[in-house]
């Protein structure tokens, strides 16, 4: 089990912030998981069902989008969620396919609109700590590309540096592989939303997740927060 830690200066940031972690080890991330693909249609139908007639403005309305987009608009940014949201229910396009590990996160956040990161824990490297950034700090992204980073966001560091951060995403070494069997996934979630539906998050990936590899084992389920 990898140990996470928040720091006084997240802390004091993102006061009643949560961070959900989610760990397993003992994946088979190279299985074919046609009851997972079953899932996927289910749910953009059910996104085209319930927000296919809905303006951004009513949108991002919800109690969740909410929550979030007043965290991004003080980057001046729109949330990820919502606008793979808008693409589904509003223009028709599907769930992407990329790895089963990967594909769980992408339909639980379809659900429940909560933002979560997976990584390998193997390309981690401790410590590991949930943070704020700061001035000079940078990420590469998964496209290579190093991205100065605004002061204040939440972020992961590891011992290399940061692992990912809410509004420019991921980095480029502990993203999701193929092989990866042991992974964690980090749920980033902003004042305004409550424990449950953080939590709830944690238990549809795991739950997605034993569709295809049922044998997994948990290392980790919590929440962190502020207090």
């Amino acid at each position: 089990m990898i140990k996470i830690s928040g720091t006084n200066e997240w802390k004091s940031a993102h006061s009643k912030a949560l961070i959900g972690l989610l760990e397993l080890s003992g994946v088979d991330n190279t299985q074919k998981c046609p009851p997972l693909n079953d899932r996927k249609r289910e749910i953009e139908a059910q996104l085209r069902e319930n927000y296919g007639g809905f303006t951004r403005q009513e949108l991002v309305a919800l109690p969740v989008m909410s929550a979030y987009k007043q965290y991004y608009s003080r980057f001046k940014k729109t949330y990820h969620v919502q606008l793979q949201v808008e693409s589904i229910a509003l223009k028709g396009r599907k769930l992407p396919n990329v790895s089963p590990l990967v594909d769980v996160n992408f339909l639980a956040e379809m659900e429940t609109f909560i933002l979560t990161a997976g990584h390998d824990v193997a390309k981690l490297q401790e410590p590991v700590t949930i943070d704020i950034s700061k001035e000079g700090d940078t990420i590469t992204q998964m496209n290579g590309k190093e991205r100065p980073m605004r002061r204040g966001d939440m972020i992961m560091r590891d011992a290399d540096g940061v692992s990912c951060s809410i509004i420019y995403g991921q980095d480029n070494c502990s993203f999701i592989r193929p092989e990866t069997s042991h992974v964690l996934y980090v749920a980033y979630v902003p004042e305004g939303i409550p424990e449950e539906i953080a939590m709830s998050q944690l238990d549809k990936i795991e739950e997605y997740i034993r569709l295809f590899s049922p044998s997994a084992i948990v290392e980790q389920r919590l929440l962190l927060n502020t207090a």
